[in-house]
């Protein structure tokens, strides 16, 4: 789970947004030097880690957020507590 980053992918994305000076951040060089592992885990990586771990059925149940009030509501008939 997580962002899988690598030197070539980095620095065609840093290409891209026009930011090649980023290589010289303290993250971007030690993944450019591979002195940083690959993976970096967080957001839905870890929520949807969590959601197994405690067997839930939706993101919400173990993430805050803003909600649709139809989502809500669907949950609520459900008896799926949301956040």
């Amino acid at each position: 789970m997580g962002i899988r980053v690598n030197a070539d992918s980095l620095r065609k994305q840093l290409r891209i947004a026009g930011c090649e000076d980023w290589e010289k951040r303290l993250y971007h060089s030690l993944v450019l030097k591979d002195e940083l592992p690959l993976t970096i885990g967080g957001g839905i990586g870890q929520s949807r880690l969590c959601m197994i771990l405690l067997h839930k059925v939706h993101v919400g149940e173990i993430q805050v957020s803003i909600w649709p009030e139809k989502m809500v509501s669907e949950c609520k008939k459900q008896n799926i507590p949301i956040l």
